[in-house]
């Protein structure tokens, strides 16, 4: 199944580690950590084509029950 696909403006549904995919033309899948409720960016080349997929699940510290005040 494909995971789903993010765009720039989206908001973050869950923190982790998340694919980004670039135009073809302009730089190689690599990896970025995201924090939940935050903005996925646009590219500075790509704009608004570049594209997000969660690769990995975390939890925040800040709010981890063990760590949270």
């Amino acid at each position: 199944m494909p995971e789903e696909q993010y765009k720039p403006g989206d908001k973050v549904p869950r923190s982790g580690i998340y694919r980004v995919i670039h135009d073809s033309n302009h730089h190689e899948e690599h990896e970025v950590t995201c924090v939940y409720g935050k903005a996925f960016p646009p590219c500075n080349h790509c704009g608004r084509h570049v594209r997000f997929e969660l690769f990995r699940a975390a939890v925040h510290i800040a709010t981890h029950k063990e760590f949270k005040r």
